[in-house]
């Protein structure tokens, strides 16, 4: 079956096992999603569902048992220079400055800093750290760490950005502030986002659509909708939309799951 024709990823029949001391242990079954050029799609699910697990095979890191990924109609057999991923902890090298931190990728590539200086520095002013180039890690807040993961992430431009709950770390206040700072960059650039988070708020605060995971072994048991419109503000939480949304994703669970309200 041929990819939907908007699709920039396309995710058909995915299944990983892993193996285990008796026989092997399902993670992902049947998995089939689609995200288009400049969408930002959001998956939500209990722990240990597999959401991580489906991430880390989009980005080539892992490989399906079964199935496939395709980028632009092409297989994703490993890890590719045009997907860029975010985790829920920075990574960043505590003795390497901010700047050197977003030009990490460059330097192991060998591209040439004096030519992507210049983007890094215009990158590093987009989240709000201009002046902050020569600081180190331990320097910076949390939230502001995190902004240097997402730099460095769009070092490269990718056509495909992976966050695997980027957030989920940090405190409520500061999580709020970067998704309407995420919200902001992805209105600039509209990259394609592919976002996994625990919290079925964030979900609908920041995505186009919504998908849905079962418990292990997972699998896409809903695609939600949000038409909301955007720029969206924190208030937008209060309306009776958003609160029908989340209604409907939240009925998928049961209340003891481990999915935030």
């Amino acid at each position: 079956m041929a990819d939907p024709p908007d699709a920039l990823i396309a995710v058909k029949g995915l299944r990983k096992e892993y193996p285990a001391e008796r026989g092997t242990i399902l993670a992902l079954e049947d998995i089939d999603l689609d995200v288009a050029e400049g969408e930002l799609v959001a998956i939500v699910g209990p722990s240990g569902c597999g959401k991580s697990t489906l991430l880390k095979i989009v980005a080539g890191l892992l490989p399906a048992t079964s199935g496939e990924v395709r980028l632009r109609s092409l297989p994703v057999t490993g890890p590719r220079r045009d997907i860029g991923v975010v985790f829920q902890s920075p990574v960043l090298f505590p003795w390497r400055t901010v700047l050197d931190n977003v030009l990490l990728p460059v330097d192991v590539q060998r591209l040439g800093r004096a030519k992507h200086r210049g983007r890094a520095l215009d990158l590093l002013k987009l989240v709000g750290l201009s002046g902050f180039e020569d600081r180190y890690p331990w320097e910076l807040s949390g939230g502001m760490q995190q902004r240097v993961a997402i730099t460095r992430s769009l070092m490269h431009d990718p056509a495909l950005l992976l966050m695997d709950e980027p957030f989920g770390a940090l405190d409520a206040m500061t999580r709020e502030s970067l998704n309407l700072e995420l919200q902001r960059i992805w209105l600039e650039r509209r990259e394609t986002i592919l976002f996994v988070t625990h919290s079925i708020p964030e979900a609908v605060f920041l995505a186009d659509r919504v998908f849905v995971m079962t418990a292990r072994p997972g699998r896409v048991l809903d695609r939600i909708e949000v038409r909301i419109p955007r720029p969206r503000t924190l208030e937008v939480m209060a309306t009776p939309e958003f609160g029908r949304i989340a209604r409907a994703i939240r009925a998928h669970f049961n209340l003891r799951a481990e999915v935030d309200a």
